[in-house]
């Protein structure tokens, strides 16, 4: 329990009787505090200790009030005068004064404290004591450290951190995570996370609320997002998406008796062109691996037609879902014959097609016959998000498969002629054909027009 000296209490209170019950409401306060606490009256008499204060120190309230000042039991013999003018210098200079001090404890070892005294006035504004509130140095230490870190975190971490609610909304972000956002601090507060993200909300969310339920997870997660920015709109191209190494913290208060969550600290970092050169360098050294498998596959084929075909299942591995291989049979205008193509339904190996050398039925404009025209490669697509009734249209109108979404045509070219055209679909599962497509498509093409140019001067 919290002690006090019971002389001098009638004339700090005043006249009048204290409310029942105040002498133990005053020492439950005391008690219930995190910091030590002590004080002394203007003779420098100690009236007041707490149980934090018993708990660093050792000694008893019994043990304590009462005594004059640390010195011969609080401190050494050798600091006791310096300690005592220092805490009560307090009583005359204004505020707060902040010190350190090495004190005694009860089984005579040393604790460093730091420890903030003030004067203590009465109702006549005279000061009639001090009051000295302390804590060891290594505890402070440690609190200013959380709260350096956490300021830092909210201002100048070179990630992102946001703090997020119960209810999935953003409750803090710093100057990062903002900008990640594309929006300012003030404005991603209290908003849903569906306003600030498009793609990959959904697996944020989930991920969120799986921490608020089970805890922090033991390993950072890669999420795939795209950012709405201040307009609000929805970035579709491929290129917009980011990808953001994010760790989550499920933050319970330090104060309920029960770990009751306040939300969950979320970190991240931009690791988008990281991700995305791994992704093109595997993606090399796949292609590499295929176009040596196809080569030693090919080797062995006696036909060179059915070594084009050989060259195209290899290809279409991983890059397409179905291929067509024309060959030119006049060129003003261009008409094109099929010699081989894929299944029209499910993805299957390329093989011969018989059409009684009957041109394909290509209106103006398709790509296949620009290709040949252009000797060079073309390519198309149904558009993002087209509906099914619309991207059934627009391949049947190009004699593709009616899951066709992505075209790429390639014009076949060997010893200066052009032979024909190899053409590339993909359906609504892959994304568009790029820049890097085309030049794996124009690698595989010039393997198949070599073989069919074989196949081509050893026919009768």
């Amino acid at each position: 329990m919290s002690a006090s000296r019971q002389s001098g209490t009638t004339d700090e209170l005043g006249p009048e009787e204290p409310e029942p019950g105040g002498a133990e409401l005053l020492a439950a306060l005391l008690d219930g505090m995190d910091a030590a606490l002590c004080a002394f009256d203007a003779d420098g008499v100690v009236t007041h200790w707490n149980r934090e204060a018993e708990r660093i120190l050792g000694w008893t309230a019994a043990e304590a009030v009462g005594r004059h000042g640390f010195t011969g039991w609080a401190v050494r013999a050798a600091d006791a005068g310096e300690v005592e003018e220092r805490l009560l210098s307090a009583m005359d200079a204004p505020g707060r004064q902040v010190h350190e001090f090495a004190l005694v404890t009860k089984d005579g070892g040393r604790v460093l404290v730091r420890m903030q005294s003030a004067s203590v006035r009465g109702g006549d504004g005279k000061s009639s004591g001090v009051y000295c509130a302390f804590s060891e140095v290594h505890a402070q230490i440690d609190l200013e450290r959380s709260i350096a870190l956490s300021e830092a975190l909210f201002e100048t971490a070179s990630w992102g951190v946001v703090l997020v609610d119960a209810d999935l909304r953003p409750a803090v972000v710093n100057e990062h995570a903002a900008r990640a956002f594309g929006v300012g601090r003030s404005a991603v507060l209290g908003r849903p996370l569906a306003d600030l993200l498009g793609q990959g909300v959904e697996e944020l969310e989930s991920a969120l609320t799986h921490v608020l339920a089970e805890g922090t997870p033991p390993a950072p997660a890669e999420l795939w997002v795209t950012v709405r920015g201040s307009g609000g709109a929805e970035a579709e191209d491929e290129d917009e998406r980011r990808c953001w190494r994010s760790g989550f913290l499920r933050l319970a208060s330090p104060l309920a008796e029960e770990p009751v969550p306040l939300g969950v600290g979320w970190l991240f970092l931009d690791v988008t062109q990281a991700k995305q050169t791994e992704q093109v360098a595997a993606q090399l050294r796949f292609r590499s691996q295929q176009l040596h498998r196809a080569a030693r596959a090919t080797a062995e084929c006696e036909d060179p037609t059915e070594a084009a075909t050989v060259q195209l299942d290899f290809a279409l591995a991983g890059f397409a879902d179905h291929a067509l291989v024309d060959l030119l049979a006049g060129e003003n205008p261009v008409r094109l014959v099929r010699i081989a193509a894929t299944p029209a339904g499910p993805p299957g190996p390329c093989r011969p097609v018989a059409t009684a050398g009957i041109p394909v039925r290509y209106p103006e404009g398709h790509p296949a016959p620009q290709s040949v025209e252009r000797v060079g490669s073309v390519r198309a697509s149904a558009g993002v998000g087209a509906s099914v009734e619309r991207v059934r249209e627009w391949a049947a109108v190009r004699q593709w498969p009616e899951d066709s979404v992505h075209a790429l045509c390639v014009v076949l070219r060997s010893r200066g002629r052009t032979l024909g055209v190899v053409t590339f679909l993909r359906g609504a599962g892959r994304g568009q054909f790029d820049r890097s497509d085309a030049t794996y498509a124009e690698s595989v093409a010039a393997r198949v027009a070599s073989s069919l140019d074989l196949s081509q001067a050893l026919s009768p």
